[in-house]
């Protein structure tokens, strides 16, 4: 197999004396025996995308390994330097369950600490979540997680927070990352000062504990807690630390934990994926669902930033819940009992992102409460209630199954999320509602929306390139109408336009320019076909809407809005 010029060359330097005999002798192993791994180990870096830095582990440029996250945490001390002169730099660690995952934490806290700077690194695994919180209640000046979120069980990952809790936004983002491209691996300071790393568990775990009761609770009788049954399954993963801790305290007795998922685990044995926006990875938690009789499943992802829901539906049978369902569920409670308590006073908003259903905008318009959407990320939320501290934030989220309560933490956090949904189907329970009732009932208020997500898995380098010439086809031929509606408007967010195409009008778009195209039909449909940024896929997300009279009628509703979705999926040729 040939391999090109300037990939041999990357090779050559990692075979250098800079790197270690371990190191030497994996690339040497994969010259003779796999050139098309040591391709794919070394055709480009690793690239921070909407949720940091994820790859397979492995030695190479393109890989998760000492070198690549040495100069990331290298070249983000140089930037703390410059950008904090004369402080005494902070910065907190977390890690997930993952092969590696403390190992690579702890070479991110030698970094730091040779570079001078504090560093609190938790003693053992904690969800995403705890991390965010613990950079503010430390007054840290940065954050590290080492995580892969919901990634097979070869990745890793590296998420970087900033002071204000949230993940890293322009124009930090885009300054660091110069400032690591323009290092040599040489120039690394592995030789940790001890002295500055300190570990940190128990105190902040109460705090994190005590902080998700006061914002994810809202008068919910003792009572109604008690009858709520509920399963939970950490799907191997952080959760374990945090969920059951916090249930117990918030008073509810009656919380059923999958045993056989229970214990951290990074080759997720039970699952094909730890991924709870996956019905397959919650098999286990339904069937002890169905055998307890439970009102609620709960499911998290390994890092604990989001969370699959299963309720039953009118006709007792266990369903799970999209992203969209959960996220506009939750919203719509917390408007409503912010609402209750007199704190809607026109200086608050909520928050969503493009890709996610409109019905978050009819919420926010039926309370006089702004919906701000920013791109795909919590990171934009985040961004969100920082640029706007005028104003109060109530809650947010976006399809992918992830939402923030308040603004405790700045990321997706399935603590507290676990908590609120909770909250929401013990106060339904105790009125002879359910979860699942109360969602048919907002359908009948704004419509009946109905989402879908299709995925497709792109590998290396031939499917980077697919993926590219999949978006170039939908900019450079825009269709013109689709299952029979024709298409009014096309946001494109890589050049910032919105074209109407009755018009011919063409307005710029306000959000950060990002890889990402949306048609909207005349009928209120919604098309978005999105690259992901963490993973090797392209993602068509679908929205299609109804007006629903009645519960009663709902069933009908959605098979038609199902139906549609498939003949757009179909003209589309998308499977």
């Amino acid at each position: 197999m040939h391999i090109e010029q300037n990939i041999l060359d990357k090779v050559n330097v990692w075979l250098s004396p800079i790197f270690d005999e371990k190191t030497h002798k994996e690339i040497t192993e994969m010259m003779t025996s796999s050139p098309k791994e040591l391709e794919e180990s070394f055709y480009k870096n690793l690239e921070f995308g909407t949720g940091g830095m994820r790859g397979i582990m492995g030695v190479g440029t393109n890989r998760i390994n000492k070198y690549t996250l040495g100069k990331n945490t290298q070249g983000i001390s140089d930037y703390m330097k410059k950008s904090f002169p004369n402080e005494q730099l902070k910065v907190a660690i977390a890690y997930d369950c993952r092969h590696n995952s403390d190992t690579l934490a702890k070479i991110v806290a030698d970094v730091f600490s040779a570079n001078g700077i504090k560093v609190y690194l938790f003693s053992e695994m904690r969800p995403t979540p705890e991390l965010s919180f613990a950079l503010k209640y430390l007054k840290c000046h940065a954050g590290i997680v080492l995580t892969a979120s919901h990634n097979p069980p070869e990745y890793n990952g590296y998420k970087v927070y900033w002071q204000d809790g949230g993940q890293l936004v322009p124009p930090q983002d885009a300054e660091i990352i110069q400032m690591i491209e323009e290092l040599g691996y040489d120039q690394i300071n592995f030789k940790a000062n001890e002295k500055l790393i300190e570990h940190i568990d128990k105190k902040i775990d109460e705090a994190f504990i005590n902080s998700t009761i006061e914002n994810a609770s809202f008068n919910t009788p003792a009572q109604a807690k008690e009858n709520l049954n509920v399963v939970y399954t950490s799907l191997h993963g952080t959760s374990i630390k945090s969920i059951p801790d916090v249930l117990s305290k918030a008073g509810y007795t009656n919380v059923n934990i999958v045993p056989e998922q229970a214990i951290p685990d990074g080759n997720f044995p039970t699952v094909k994926s730890p991924n709870p926006e996956e019905p397959e990875a919650l098999t286990m938690a339904l069937a002890l669902a169905d055998k307890l009789g439970a009102d609620i499943v709960v499911g998290t992802d390994p890092d604990s930033d989001r969370l699959g829901v299963a309720v039953r539906d009118n006709d007792g049978k266990m369903i799970l819940l999209n992203g969209n369902q959960t996220m506009v569920l939750m919203t719509a409670f917390l408007l409503e009992q912010w609402q209750k308590e007199g704190r809607i006073t026109g200086n608050e908003f909520i928050g969503s992102t493009i890709v996610s259903t409109p019905m978050m905008l009819e919420l926010g318009t039926a309370y006089n409460v702004e919906c701000k959407v920013g791109l795909t990320g919590f990171k934009w939320i985040a961004k969100m209630i920082k640029d706007f501290p005028e104003l109060k934030f109530i809650g947010g989220g976006e399809e992918s199954f992830g939402f923030m309560v308040g603004d405790a933490v700045r990321d997706k956090d399935a603590v507290a999320a676990t908590l609120l949904v909770c909250e929401i189907a013990a106060q339904a329970k105790a009125h002879g509602s359910s979860l699942y009732k109360e969602l048919l009932n907002l359908y009948v208020d704004f419509g009946f929306y109905k989402e879908y997500l299709i995925s497709m898995t792109k590998k290396g380098i031939e499917g980077a390139a697919e993926i590219q010439t999949m978006m170039l086809e939908l900019r450079q031929n825009p269709l013109k109408e689709i299952n029979g509606q024709r298409v009014l408007m096309v946001e494109d967010y890589q050049n910032s336009t919105a074209k109407n195409l009755f018009t011919g009008e063409t307005e710029t778009l306000k959000i950060p320019k990002s890889n990402v195209l949306i048609y909207y039909l005349e009928d209120g449909t919604k098309i978005c076909a999105r690259p992901s940024g963490t993973e090797p896929k392209i993602k068509f997300y679908f929205s299609v809407n109804e007006p629903l009279d009645s519960v009663e009628h709902a069933k009908e509703v959605e098979k038609n809005l199902d139906q549609k979705i498939k003949n757009i999926i179909a003209e589309m040729h998308l499977q």
